[in-house]
Formats: structure tokens, C-alpha cells, sequence
């Protein structure tokens, strides 16, 4: 399997990396090699893995992987998980695909411990609380990769317009350096991915939430918590029981 720091050797180390060109050259050798590589992909949520799924699915085989400890109340923690198993089964049964699903522990007292030990509660959004939220999952997700013997890792993150994809990428970069398998480099709201992720979100009728998760950075937003955790209560004891 082709490994992104191959590809970055060959670059102009003052230039600022394009991560979708590197999936794209990536993507071009498994075709070359009639390789169809097996990867293990972060998601945060439905909306993030629609257009994701879509476009990486034609060139290999995904199993998401729900890893978001960061997300607050519990409540919201399980719609979210909830409403990602729902798209990926529908996807799946409207594409003839097999797309897989696994979650990880939820462990919120685990990402707080985090923020709090690293001062990073009074970060803003998109600083240094966010990169470290980045490296404590793509870490979860590596090991994850690297004990189930996938042949990538990566993160559907990329395709959110408000995460910056320098960060998570170079921190998916270094990560693979710990771990023995590749870190699938992307940029996945490029070519109007995230314009489809709208579209793929109306159709399927995939909940978009209205904030990242994280506690911090919900209170500094000013969303109502308790509004969140009555509507989350309230799908979680409909039909999806």
C-alpha cells in the first residue's frame, strides 16, 4: 500500500500541501494495481460521511468508525450514532454497497479530563482544543485500524468546511509514523464535496446538527443543552428504539 509520506517526499517542502491531489495520486495507484485497499474512516457524524462514502466506496472498502467522546449530552452522543447507522443501512440497501459500521466506547469524562489537563477549555473554536479533539480520535482510530489489520486510516472530517483539513491531515500523518498501517490523506469538501453532503443529507433525510459536540464549544455558542437533550431524548424514543 502506498504510504501519503512517499508522495510528500516528492513534493516542494515550502509548498502548502493539496491533500485531495495526494488521495487523488493515492487513488490512482490502487486502480493501477487493481488494488480495492481496506479503510477504517473516522466520521463524526452522518452528514460528514454522505458525499465521503459515495466518492471513496467506487475505489475501496469502508467501515466507519463512530469515535466522538467529544460529543455532549449522551443523548446527542446516541442520536448522532444512531443516525449514522440509519444512513449508512439505507445507503446501503438504495446502492447494493456493504458499507460496515463499528462505534468505540463512549468516554466523555475521558475528552474533558483532556481539555482540562492541556488548559484548552478557553480555546476558541477551530484552536488548539479542536487539534487536540483531531489527535485523540484519529489516535483511537489508527489503533483501531492497526489491531482489526485495515490497510488505511482517515477521517471524513476533511469534508466540513469549518475543520481545517491542514490540521487533522498533518496529524493523521504523524500518527501513522506510531502505528503499522497508512493514513489515507483527503480534503473531502473539495470538487464540491460538500455541496453534495447537502444534497446526500436531503435525500436520505439525515439529521444536520447545529454544532460541533463539544461541550465547550456548545456553551460559548450559546446552545441550549437542555433544548438538545430534550429533542435527542425524544428521536431516541420514537422508532429507534
Amino acid at each position: 500500500m502506498i504510504n501519503a509520506d512517499e508522495l510528500l517526499e516528492k513534493m516542494n517542502p515550502n509548498q502548502k500541501i493539496n491533500y485531495d491531489r495526494l488521495l487523488q495520486k493515492m487513488i490512482q495507484t490502487w486502480q493501477t494495481q487493481t488494488i480495492r485497499p481496506k479503510i477504517l474512516l473516522h466520521s463524526c457524524c452522518a452528514p460528514c460521511s454522505t458525499y465521503t462514502l459515495e466518492y471513496l466506496n467506487q475505489f475501496a472498502d469502508i467501515t466507519i468508525y463512530f469515535a466522538n467522546s467529544n460529543i455532549h449530552p449522551r443523548s446527542e452522543y446516541l442520536r448522532r450514532e444512531q443516525v449514522q447507522k440509519d444512513f449508512i443501512r439505507d445507503f446501503n440497501a438504495k446502492n447494493n454497497t456493504n458499507i460496515q459500521f463499528l462505534s468505540a466506547p463512549y468516554e466523555p469524562n475521558q475528552f474533558v479530563k483532556m481539555v482540562q489537563e492541556k488548559h484548552l477549555v478557553d480555546e476558541p473554536e477551530g484552536g488548539k482544543r479542536c487539534s487536540a479533539c483531531f489527535q485523540m480520535r484519529l489516535d483511537l482510530v489508527a489503533k483501531k485500524a492497526q489491531e482489526l489489520a485495515f490497510d488505511y486510516f482517515g477521517s471524513a472530517l476533511t469534508l466540513s468546511p469549518k475543520k481545517n483539513s491542514q490540521v487533522i491531515n498533518s496529524i493523521g500523518i504523524e500518527i501513522q509514523k506510531i502505528f503499522s498501517v497508512n493514513y489515507l490523506p483527503s480534503d473531502f469538501k473539495k470538487n464540491n464535496g460538500y455541496k453534495r453532503s447537502v444534497e446526500l443529507c436531503k435525500e436520505y433525510n439525515v439529521y444536520r446538527q447545529c454544532y460541533c459536540g463539544c461541550l465547550f464549544a456548545a456553551q460559548k455558542q450559546g446552545i441550549s443543552l437542555k433544548d438538545v437533550n430534550k429533542e435527542a431524548t425524544a428521536f431516541l424514543n420514537s422508532s429507534h428504539q
